[in-house]
């Protein structure tokens, strides 16, 4: 379990506990009722616990090669302004994680930070086209150590309500390394050189840390561009 659900779970483990007790002596002493209220209750408990879990998978890890930040669908790919950092033209790919995703987010590339925003804001919903400037987010830019640059945003979305980062501006990373967490469903939009291969189709699912989500050419590798 991830270290950010402790509280949470053991929480909705002592409300659903007390709930139960309560109401098998005051409101639902008949032994179906009692019955059905344990088996709502142990699914919303299974529920919860699910959201925190973190999976044990063996990580990409390849400097040419930019790994999916989190779990989900792809939902955008697309050439586009970024207006916040970069102020020029880059590929976009987004990912939108669901409640039932695992909710854990993993450094895409090793580098080292070289940005990094919070923005409190509105929670419109993760695929909303505003969600990306106006919810709940942060922004992060890591440098490989070529001088090539990615920028992640972690987005809130409707039901998630609180993002967590692991980073901060000079620090060093490393692909497949927590990055952050986002509860309860939410977004990422990471921020490509233009001339990066994108790996992932719009629709398919990622594996955080594991799936391929774009391949730097030997010429953008082998030479830092311009931002």
């Amino acid at each position: 379990m991830h270290r950010e659900g402790y509280k949470l779970i053991l929480i909705t483990a002592v409300v659903l506990l007390i709930f139960n007790v309560i109401g098998y002596l005051y409101w639902f002493p008949n032994t179906s009722t009692t019955i059905l209220s344990l088996v709502i209750s142990l699914l919303l408990f299974g529920l919860i616990v699910q959201f925190f879990r973190v999976p044990h998978r063996t990580l990409s890890r390849h400097n040419k090669q930019v790994i999916a930040p989190a779990d989900g669908t792809g939902v955008v790919i697309e050439e586009t302004t970024e207006s916040e950092y970069f102020n020029s033209r880059r590929r976009q790919v987004s990912i939108f994680m669901s409640p039932l995703n695992v909710h854990v987010n993993f450094h895409p590339i090793t580098g080292t930070v070289r940005y990094f925003r919070y923005f409190p804001g509105k929670y419109l919903v993760a695929w909303h086209p505003k969600s990306s400037t106006e919810n709940e987010r942060t922004t992060i830019v890591l440098q490989l150590a070529n001088g090539i640059e990615v920028l992640l945003r972690q987005i809130a979305g409707a039901v998630a309500r609180r993002i967590v980062w692991y980073v901060k501006e000079g620090q060093a990373v490393e692909q497949g390394a927590e990055l952050g967490f986002i509860k309860f469903g939410s977004r990422i939009d990471v921020f490509l050189p233009l001339d990066a291969v994108i790996k992932v189709q719009i629709g398919e699912k990622t594996q955080g840390g594991v799936t391929v989500l774009a391949e730097l050419p030997e010429a953008s590798w082998t030479n830092n561009p311009n931002r």
